[in-house]
């Protein structure tokens, strides 16, 4: 793929070759977080807590590589999600900090998080330079190409892609402003898959397409392997037109099907109503392999050398349960990234974001009469779409070493007008190593 912006490039601690067939570097990612308490007039066993709480959560990841050949390479990622969110990343759909994992249970133990052979083949004689870093590490590459990637990856490595709204440990830290709320894509817990991906690319276009895995049970740690039984598709073609001469234009357009053990919010309230639960469950069912779906939309616009703007529309059908990203049906989101090469501070990056996130009638349904998902459940349901609003800065302090303040508003929390509104505050510190 093609970067978005070319000044997008970060310092690091450490220099990294440009020529050594190894690869091996690092960050560090620490976030605190915390809101006051909030008017809540009820609150269930996934609510967002409306009392004050404070939250430090870290990531530490090791990136290796060995470029094998011209055009074959392999990446090996060890990574550790520690600490804890707000809540416990429960009671809103577009949390607040998405280094957060979704079970503290799972503790700080290290993981692979990435393990990928990517070959590449020239499609012809032309080729085009290419930023070295932890997912590739070719200095140039065929314009016209087909890419071959499979292993352990997470899908938005590769789709949803947007440089000015896509980056939790130097942008936003908020999950539907970094990624399409509406796009449930394939992932464990942690947020990484097992699957193949094709990926075509010209000087102005490319399209692309992943075959993976999906996890047993909603927001689970276990894969399901047989593929009869649950996988996903995922398909996104992307455009790059120059709309504004030598400034940067993106849009993609995604689809993406996931077949898996869910469960159907209707049946679920249908089982309540005759009185065969105590509360609609959407997991009361036997196994079966159902089928959701979604769309989504994704745009980037350079619109001075210092200045870039963003936007994402998603939609799902909302029948079936939300599975893996978060509990949204429909997300739409814009917003600003400027460049600190304005004010002279090259490495700083400041920006502004809205997104309102929403669900369907079956979905909301559910929620109303006490129904839990994995992420929300306030034992009643006043309906509102969730609308936030998020700010940062990111102050480069030294090398690679950067400082966040950033800040967010949610109204209708977890889309309950009944509660809220809540600030969240934060700190970041980042590590490029």
């Amino acid at each position: 793929m093609s970067p978005d912006d070319s000044d997008n490039s970060v310092p690091t601690f450490f220099p990294h070759s440009e020529s050594s067939p190894f690869w091996i570097s690092g960050q560090m990612n620490l976030v605190y977080q915390g809101h006051p308490s909030f008017p809540s007039p009820y609150q269930g066993p996934h609510s967002l807590l409306p009392v004050s709480e404070t939250a430090l959560s870290r990531v530490f990841t090791l990136y290796t590589g060995w470029q094998t050949s011209s055009c074959t390479e392999l990446l090996l990622d060890v990574e550790s999600a520690g600490g804890k969110g707000i809540s416990n990343a429960f009671g809103l759909a577009g949390y607040s900090n998405l280094d957060v994992v979704r079970n503290p249970a799972l503790g700080a133990t290290p993981y692979i998080a990435r393990g990928i052979f990517h070959a590449v083949f020239a499609l012809g004689s032309d080729r085009s330079p290419a930023e070295r870093g932890p997912l590739s590490l070719f200095t140039s590459l065929p314009t016209r190409r087909l890419e071959f990637r499979v292993g352990r990856f997470s899908l938005v490595d590769f789709f949803d892609n947007n440089s000015a709204g896509s980056d939790s440990h130097l942008q936003f830290l908020n999950w539907t402003v970094d990624s399409n709320g509406g796009y449930d894509y394939a992932a464990d817990t942690r947020g990484y898959t097992v699957g193949a991906m094709f990926d075509f690319e010209d000087k102005n276009w490319g399209l692309r397409f992943a075959e993976t895995l999906m996890p047993r049970v909603a927001n689970g740690i276990a894969f399901q392997w047989n593929l009869e039984r649950a996988r996903a598709e995922n398909i996104e073609l992307e455009l790059r037109p120059r709309l504004v001469p030598e400034r940067p234009s993106a849009f993609r357009l995604l689809s993406y099907i996931n077949h898996a053990n869910m469960g159907d919010y209707r049946t679920a309230i249908q089982q309540f109503e005759n009185g065969q639960t105590a509360v609609p469950d959407v997991t009361n069912h036997p196994l079966q392999s159902n089928i959701k779906y979604g769309f989504g939309a994704n745009a980037l616009q350079g619109i001075t050398g210092w200045l870039s703007g963003f936007a994402r529309f998603g939609w799902n059908e909302g029948r079936h349960e939300s599975f893996v990203y978060t509990e949204a049906n429909q997300s739409v989101s814009f917003g600003a990234v400027a460049h600190g090469k304005r004010w002279r501070r090259r490495f700083d990056r400041a920006g502004l974001a809205f997104t309102g996130n929403a669900i369907s009638g079956d979905h909301r349904r559910y929620l109303q009469l006490g129904g839990i998902g994995f992420l929300l459940g306030d034992g009643n349901l006043t309906y509102g779409r969730e609308k936030i609003v998020e700010g940062f800065y990111s102050a480069q302090v030294w090398r690679g070493a950067f400082l966040s303040f950033d800040l967010q508003r949610v109204n209708n929390p977890g889309f309950n007008q009944a509660r809220g509104p809540v600030i969240i505050p934060g700190l970041r510190l980042h590590l490029e190593l």
